[in-house]
């Protein structure tokens, strides 16, 4: 059996992002992360870090799963990266960004802290965001629809043992790539999509929250769970799942001219990309 405590604040050659004076901090009105799995193996904590280092937003949400308890009960495993991150969130939040925190399943512990205004992070299940543009964004995690979708609590603890092999493998394959000089992709990401019973997943896990988004009469809904970043406006609704940083690198920002933005980090650029764009505004300019 391995010794837990080599696992923890292990040394490493990292060191964190420093922003060049040159570079600007990127301002932006909101900014949701998800599924960090703080103590897993796979977390990307550095890739976090560096871009949490370039941005400043007025509100950080944080829509469950950050610190992984499934994983950290199989084996504790807290390197330095993992203690930086979790430091620079709470920084955030006592330099005045406002920073609200939805548990998930991987962190369910915290549920029971529901309303609860933790020192400068307010704990809630659910929570309502006011975007520029007026409309109302409803935030989740995306766990309570694992009956709607035929997913027990049983069969959801296989799935994610079954998940752990596919991230070990995508491990393997990105210390390959990054010997050969190539950026990181996800294998696991390129697989979900070429199965059949995942997509089907997916999906029916899109239907059930929309459906409920709807019946709480809001414009837009934000959750992950599933770790399937998208952001696609349906008659007028958005449903956007920030993704997670396991698996993907990605995250949703709302810039301060209000417009909803699908991001993924890029390590070689240093800095995230686009993937999709949404603004009300333009699109309510153009059906005029």
């Amino acid at each position: 059996m391995k010794d837990s405590k080599s696992l923890v604040n292990k040394p490493s050659t990292f060191r964190p992002y420093s922003r060049r004076a040159a570079e600007p901090v990127i301002k932006l009105n909101a900014l949701w992360l998800s599924d960090i799995h703080l103590g897993s193996i796979d977390c990307k904590a550095e890739y976090l870090l560096h871009f949490l280092n370039s941005v400043q937003p007025k509100v950080l949400y944080l829509v469950g799963d950050i610190v992984d308890i499934w994983a950290l009960k199989r084996r504790v495993f807290w390197p330095e990266s993992h203690n930086q991150l979790l430091q620079k969130l709470l920084q955030m939040a006592q330099s005045g960004i406002k920073l609200v925190y939805l548990p998930g399943n991987h962190d369910e512990l915290f549920k029971d802290y529901h309303q609860l205004q933790l020192a400068d992070v307010i704990i809630s299940k659910e929570y309502r965001h006011q975007t520029l543009s007026g409309k109302t964004l409803l935030m989740l995690h995306g766990d309570q629809f694992d009956s709607e979708v035929c997913i027990g609590r049983i069969t959801a603890r296989l799935g994610d043992h079954l998940y752990d092999v596919l991230m070990f493998l995508n491990r393997q394959l990105h210390k390959v790539r990054r010997r050969l000089g190539y950026p990181y992709w996800s294998l696991a990401g390129f697989i979900k999509q070429r199965v059949g019973k995942a997509q089907q997943a997916i999906n029916s896990f899109r239907e059930a929250v929309v459906r409920y988004g709807r019946k709480q009469k809001v414009d837009g809904i934000i959750c992950d769970h599933i770790h399937q970043p998208e952001l696609t406006e349906m008659s007028g609704f958005i449903y956007a799942n920030d993704g997670d940083w396991v698996e993907n690198c990605t995250l949703l920002t709302e810039t301060l001219e209000g417009e909803l933005q699908l991001e993924r980090w890029n390590e070689q650029l240093g800095r995230t990309e686009v993937l999709k764009r949404f603004a009300w505004q333009r699109q309510e300019q153009q059906a005029a």
